[in-house]
């Protein structure tokens, strides 16, 4: 009777703890945008947010921005299980198959998870990050960031224990964010050209 109850304790824990942090960052944007709809009115505001959409091009980039780094956070942290022990597998998968000989795509979706993210860092925040974008610039910026942004991802993972610390996925995320910056620069490159015919 006492492991059916430490059992059913413990299943209810871990099903509270889970959601916990993305309960309370939900909680506060939408007590955010309570608080701006009750001022203003609910209609007022999403006619506002939808003029804003339509006319503001960085309105639009920030929205892109957060999406694709809402989708990674739920990818890597929101939507996962609790592990036993997050340090079970420190080295990770460098190929197609995991530690067990299955085939796997972990590393090629930790690759392309990075690229639209710092693609999108660089396009909604490149005053602030890089200015007149020189290319080193540009791919010190998208591995400094795609490399801290992984390393904060991989360490909450560790003390969150929801997944496992991998230096694989260090790599890979870093590298697609490598891979985002220079997709980005070149394609800022032939815009600025375009533009110039206008």
């Amino acid at each position: 009777m006492i492991k059916v109850i430490r059992s059913i304790v413990a299943n209810v824990l871990q099903a509270l703890y889970q959601p916990f942090w993305f309960a309370v960052i939900m909680s506060i944007l939408i007590t955010f945008f309570y608080m701006s709809a009750e001022e203003n009115g609910l209609k007022v505001l999403l006619s506002k947010w939808y003029k804003r959409i339509k006319s503001d091009r960085d309105f639009r980039k920030v929205l892109y921005f957060s999406f694709i780094t809402v989708m990674i956070l739920f990818r890597t942290l929101l939507n996962r299980n609790m592990w036993a022990n997050p340090l079970s597998d420190v080295i990770g998968v460098w190929g197609f198959t995991n530690a067990k000989g299955e085939f796997t795509t972990e590393a090629v979706e930790n690759f392309i998870l990075f690229v639209p993210f710092i693609f999108g860092l660089l396009w909604t925040f490149k005053d602030k990050l890089i200015g007149k974008g020189r290319f080193i610039k540009v791919m010190y910026v998208s591995l400094k960031y795609a490399f801290m942004f992984s390393l904060s991802i991989e360490m909450l993972q560790l003390f969150l224990r929801l997944g496992t610390f991998q230096l694989s996925d260090l790599f890979f995320n870093t590298m697609g964010g490598l891979i985002g910056g220079i997709i980005y620069y070149f394609g800022s490159k032939v815009q600025n050209k375009m533009s110039k015919f206008d």
